[in-house]
């Protein structure tokens, strides 16, 4: 089970790792976004320097809380409660921080219990 912590503002974060191509895994916290409705994940270009992640698609133009962006999408390996998966992820120069959008709820159990400071996150068994 991943377990969260919430901001000063209320927001929600959960640490992930990142997989570089070299196998190379690196921590972050990762702000959950439900408002990023139409990606699993976005990272800043710097980011990407440091995975070397494969290029699915160039110059792609999304929707932002800033207005219209142009993104690429690579192939990107994330470790999320414990379990390596593969998943399109959006980067650019403009996203300020890592962000898990909220294609994660598809596959995922989010729970949430501000007053009593629980806040998980896990994958949904099939069973």
């Amino acid at each position: 089970m991943g377990v969260g912590s919430f901001g000063d503002n209320g927001e929600l974060f959960f640490e992930i790792q990142l997989i570089a191509v070299s196998g190379e895994e690196f921590s972050v916290e990762a702000l959950f976004d439900t408002g990023f409705t139409d990606g699993w994940l976005a990272i800043n270009t710097q980011d990407l320097e440091a995975v070397e992640w494969s290029l699915l698609a160039a110059q792609i133009e999304v929707m932002t809380a800033r207005g219209n962006a142009r993104v690429n999408i690579h192939e990107g390996k994330v470790i999320i409660d414990g379990t390596e998966v593969t998943i399109p992820v959006h980067v650019g120069n403009e996203i300020p921080e890592t962000i898990m959008g909220a294609l994660w709820l598809d596959v995922m159990q989010l729970f949430v219990n501000k007053p009593k400071g629980i806040l998980t996150l896990e994958f949904v068994s099939d069973g």
